[in-house]
């Protein structure tokens, strides 16, 4: 059946579509970079399409695959009203002298591509003309190449800044050299420090949760301007991720946001199970969620506990009941599978191991207990003056500007859009549950509130009918080149004992294709883009933080409130930084 989206593209732009290609239901069409603005926008605007999220921005370095032009930059957009999405691909000619590939900026189109063309710029060289304040994000501004290049060393090679550019040793760096712009100033142009006073906040902040500076511009002690500046934390995951196997990189996902250590597990098991188009069975597609949904309740807790003891010392106490009650969900995830933080609990093709015997009980036990927990602290807060008053009308972030800048999970539910993935896209036996999606309307830091601990209930209705309707069967694939056999087979089949041999040496090789892969983490939606070569290792594997894409709105969330609002405001996104600086 013919994609209409790209029918309509084609009629619209006879010249500008240069292929067009489907794979495992992900369409993708690439476009010439002369184009690119006037596609994007009539994608944004055309009624029947309007494709208003940009979900997520990376580009590919093709050099070792063959194909020209190298560089390519992926736009991977999406729908709310339609329920439909599209992966726009732009190859950028590029000669290989010195001067880096360019592409024109689409920040006017959908203002979150800010930070995601900074990353591209910052890690692969990629210029975006007419952004409004290109630099780099991650790495530090006198850093001397683009690490996601595939010409770009692993490790163990010396570091080299801009120093050492005019130095004949390094003279063979010569096309990894930034040239780019560059400002003398850490603060973007607009920015008024004669007049105004600049403050750092962080990176040593204890409200900003993490190694997270904000620059932040005051006239008298009014925000004028917020000025995130992230990187000190960088992880380099996906230069890492791309020189491990599949399955090897689990437990590196554990370490993003390491609060919701089971989504991340979930979401990136998911994609590339869709890479190799394989069937999970139903007994694992539950206990998954049954996972995720305690991983959501820890999660949350984490946030109300820490959110609560930022804005109000007086509200000390519950610092210590959420925590108790997360420690419990950890216990439980003990059980399960020998850890409580990093649990790397998932495997491609279903679970490593099945749930013990006493698991049901002690979630149901948990259960039992947490929904009288939760109204206590409903009590405690919800009517709390000093909750009221630090968190009513704060850092208010209206539906359509969320949506702007790509914001999502609860901070874009509190504005009124009820846009969920476990409900718009419902994944591993989502669509069995019966459960409500929370919202509210004002759109401030208090409403977040409101919809973090609805869906904490809501997180026990799904865990509730999981556990009453769970199935029996295999905990994982019976596809032997994806999944271990059971021990058993191995002592009596050869066969076994060779997929056992070959898959733990070897690795599975999905097919050559690409794909796109997403979940609803309790920040947002978690992403990740894998390219296969047909080799046992992503040839790309790029992620998208929901923390790092959300950390945008802290400017326009925080223009005209007072300093001390700015500890709220950070608190109500819920950021880890281990999600931003990837």
């Amino acid at each position: 059946m013919p994609n209409p989206t790209v029918e309509k593209l084609r009629t619209q732009f006879p010249d500008a579509v240069l292929d067009v290609s489907e794979f495992r239901g992900d369409a993708t069409v690439a476009v010439t970079r002369e184009a690119l603005l006037d596609v994007a926008r009539f994608l944004r605007d055309e009624p029947e399409l309007r494709y208003n999220l940009l979900v997520d921005l990376t580009s590919v370095d093709r050099s070792s695959l063959g194909v020209e032009p190298r560089f390519a930059t992926v736009y991977e957009l999406y729908s709310i009203p339609k329920n439909h999405s599209l992966r726009l691909k732009v190859p950028l000619p590029w000669n290989g002298a010195t001067e880096m590939p360019r592409c024109p900026s689409v920040t006017g189109i959908w203002p979150t591509a800010d930070w995601h063309e900074r990353e591209v710029y910052d890690l692969m060289g990629i210029e975006f003309t007419g952004h409004p304040w290109l630099r780099r994000i991650l790495m530090p501004d006198n850093w001397v190449g683009y690490p996601l290049r595939k010409d770009y060393p692993l490790g163990g090679e010396p570091v080299y800044f801009s120093s050492d550019r005019d130095n004949p040793r390094f003279s063979h760096l010569g096309k990894q050299i930034m040239e780019g712009p560059s400002y003398p100033s850490e603060l973007p142009e607009d920015v008024d420090s004669e007049t105004h006073l600049v403050i750092n906040m962080g990176p040593q902040h204890p409200a900003t949760h993490g190694v997270l500076r904000l620059a932040v511009e005051l006239d008298g002690e009014r925000i004028v301007s917020v000025n995130p500046d992230v990187g000190y934390l960088h992880s380099g995951f996906e230069k890492t991720g791309e020189n491990k196997r599949y399955e090897k990189f689990i437990p590196y996902t554990d370490r993003m946001d390491y609060l919701a250590a089971m989504n991340n597990n979930l979401a990136y098991v998911l994609t590339v199970e869709k890479l190799l188009g394989v069937a999970i069975p139903p007994r694992a597609q539950y206990i998954r969620v049954i996972l995720a949904e305690l991983q959501r309740i820890a999660s949350h807790l984490f946030w109300i506990a820490t959110h609560a003891h930022d804005v109000s010392g007086s509200i000390h106490s519950l610092l210590m009941y959420c925590l108790r009650d997360r420690e419990w969900i950890l216990d439980i995830f003990e059980m399960f599978c020998g850890a409580r933080l990093t649990t790397t609990g998932m495997s491609v093709g279903g679970l490593r191991q099945d749930i013990p015997g006493a698991f049901p009980d002690a979630v149901r036990a948990f259960m039992d207990d947490f929904q009288g927990r939760l109204k206590d602290y409903e009590a405690m807060l919800t009517r709390n003056p000093i909750w009221l008053s630090r968190l009513k009308g704060i850092g208010v972030l209206k539906a359509k500007d969320a949506i702007a800048l790509g914001v999502t999970g609860p901070m874009l539910r509190a504005g009124g859009v009820p846009f969920d993935l476990r409900k718009a896209r419902p994944y591993s036996s989502y669509d069995h549950f019966d459960f409500d999606i929370p919202t509210a309307t004002e759109a401030d830091s208090y409403a977040r509130y409101q919809v973090r601990m609805r869906e904490m209930e809501q997180s026990l209705r799904i865990v509730e009918q999981a556990l009453d309707r769970l199935p029996d069967g295999p905990f994982r694939t019976d596809d032997r080149k994806v999944a271990p056999p059971p021990r058993e087979e191995i002592d009596d089949s050869m066969e076994s004992l060779i997929h056992h041999f070959k898959l733990y040496t070897e690795g599975y090789k999905p097919p050559v294709g690409e794909v796109y892969g997403m979940a609803e983490n309790p920040k947002g939606i978690l992403g990740f883009y894998l390219v296969s070569d047909g080799t046992a290792m992503p040839y790309r594997l790029h992620i998208r933080g929901s923390s790092f894409v959300n950390l945008q709105a802290t400017d326009l969330m925080a223009k005209g409130h007072l300093l001390s609002d700015l500890v709220t405001i950070i608190g109500s996104i819920d950021v880890v930084l281990g999600d931003v600086d990837r």
